[in-house]
């Protein structure tokens, strides 16, 4: 019995820890702030999908821009694009996600 007992804590645990690092995101901070957004043309509306639109991103030490593109839309929610934040001296990118 104990070794029962024992065995589903450690599966439940094993899956706490699995299930935390699916939802876990990188943080990224960039130390300057990042260039005026490319005016991009978004195309007509499919049905279905909602246009994330082009925005800068930060890598390996200098900005890079990432063209917009359609996400599959979510029933129920609403999309909020991501965004750079200024905070102190840094600049952190808030990733896009879909809310109620």
């Amino acid at each position: 019995m104990k070794m029962l007992i024992r065995s589903k804590a450690v599966v439940a645990t094993a899956a706490l820890l699995l299930s935390s690092a699916v939802f876990a995101q990188a943080v990224i901070v960039a130390p300057v702030a990042p260039p005026p957004p490319r005016v991009e043309i978004m195309p007509a509306p499919r049905p279905g999908y909602v246009w994330q639109r082009g925005h800068w991103r930060w890598a390996q030490g200098r900005y890079i821009w990432v063209p917009g593109h359609w996400r599959l839309r979510h029933a129920g929610y609403h999309w909020v694009p991501g965004h750079w934040v200024h905070r102190g001296p840094y600049w952190r990118w808030i990733e896009g996600h879909w809310a109620r």
